[in-house]
Formats: structure tokens, sequence, C-alpha cells
């Protein structure tokens, strides 16, 4: 399926992609992912893989490459006329999806959720560029990782970080290794997330707050100091002052 199609039925994805470049397939590549329409709630959601030889990654960067959310949509389009003026080394690919796919994924039977749809969709173009013969030996992402400047005073600090993902074993080990019991993880860590969250909740040190402690021996009120059944606790008598000052009172018969 080409974007026209697309387009047209938007009932799935379409992979569009440049002619691979000779020397990527001879020489070691650097191959970086990038993404467009993940949050909104209008239109198609876009993965894009972009690769070249290690030894020409200065004549990419040349170019002012960029996170496509720091450029404008001029610059965009200068610089995918200019990789395809280069593309004796640069070779693309992406992945359209459209609005309805992800819409019926995420709503199915069994759900697809948007985060397995975007890791699914990236490995995808990643395996593709392998499979068209593209010797891919570093992505963007991996370089960033792996020279990732460490604010805090880590010992024994392992790089062996694994995929970064939540299911993987390798991940989740180092999380448990590198959880301080009191000030929980390092700036590295996503804490937000739930696999993270998990290991804070049983492996870090519990924290009862002054107030909370003060909640939990006030206790609830009951449900029914809600209703006028009964007088609400700590409720003074009579009805509210804007109704007093008002004149209005409640009305029983009509």
């Amino acid at each position: 399926m080409d974007l026209r199609e697309l387009e047209r039925d938007n009932t799935g994805r379409c992979r569009l992609n440049s002619a691979v470049p000779t020397v990527c397939r001879q020489e070691p590549c650097v191959l970086g992912v990038d993404e467009a329409g993940r949050g909104p709630v209008l239109g198609p959601m876009v993965y894009a893989i972009c690769y070249c030889p290690l030894s020409r990654l200065a004549d990419l960067e040349a170019l002012k490459v960029a996170d496509s959310k720091t450029l404008s949509e001029n610059e965009r389009e200068r610089l995918f006329a200019k990789m395809e003026e280069d593309r004796d080394f640069v070779g693309w690919a992406l992945d359209v999806l459209s609005p309805n796919l992800i819409s019926t994924s995420m709503l199915g039977r069994v759900k697809y959720n948007l985060n397995s749809l975007s890791h699914d969709t990236a490995a995808g173009l990643i395996q593709y560029a392998v499979d068209q013969g593209v010797s891919v030996t570093q992505v963007a992402r991996d370089q960033a990782v792996k020279n990732w400047k460490f604010l805090e005073q880590l010992k024994d600090l392992d790089t062996d970080y694994g995929s970064g993902y939540p299911n993987d074993p390798k991940t989740k080990a180092w999380l448990r290794k590198h959880i301080e019991p009191v000030f929980g993880f390092p700036q590295f860590v996503r804490f937000s997330w739930r696999t993270a969250q998990a290991i804070l909740e049983k492996e870090a040190e519990g924290v009862i707050w002054e107030d909370s402690e003060a909640e939990a021996q006030k206790g609830p009120g009951k449900i029914t100091s809600y209703f006028l059944q009964e007088e609400p606790r700590n409720r003074p008598h009579g009805s509210h002052r804007y109704f007093q000052e008002r004149g209005l009172e409640a009305a029983t018969t009509l």
C-alpha cells in the first residue's frame, strides 16, 4: 500500500523507503529513529529511520539534522531534499500508521496499546534495514545511552542496561541493583513508569508523612453524613447563609 491508498481507505499502514546506498551494505552504519504524531488526536502516526556509514556521520551532522519536533516545516523539507541529493551514502525508511489502525488496535478485544504499537513499529523499521543488507552496528539512542553522564556518584556502576524495555530481564536487574533505599533511582530512570514504581514500592524505604498519619487516625466519616437524613458531622444547624440572606427555604409542597 502506498501513501495515497492509505489516505483513501484509512485502514492500515504503508512503508515508504529510499534505495539502500551500496556503501551502507559495505561499511558499519549508524541508524537513528524518529517519531511524529504519537500525541495528537488527529491524523496518522509516523515512524522513520535514517542511516549512513559511520565514516560519513560527520557529513550527515553537517546537514544540521535534529529531532523533527525542533525543526520548522520548511527546515524539514530542506533537509529531506538534501538527503535525497546525498542518496549515495544516506538511506531512509518510514512507516505511516493510519488513525483507524491506531484506534482499532487500542480498542480491540485483545488490546494492542500505543506503547507496544510504537515499539514494534520502530523495531520493524530497524529490522527492515537489516533485512535489506544495511550493516547496522549502532542506533543513535544506543550512543546516548552508552555515553550517558550520570549526575549521581554511583558506586560499581553497571553499564549493561539491557534494552531498557520493562520486560527485559537485564533492565529489571539493573533497576534493582541501582535503587537507593531512600532517594530512589538515578535520573537516568523514568521513575513514573509502572515497572520502576513497583520496584520502589517493594525495595525502597516506606515514608509516612505527618498529615497522612493524622488523616489515618481521624478516619473517614460515615457515608450517611453526606445525606439529609442524618445531620452531617460538625455542620451548624440551620440552612446555609446563602439561603438565609435571600429568604429561601425548602419547599415541602407545591
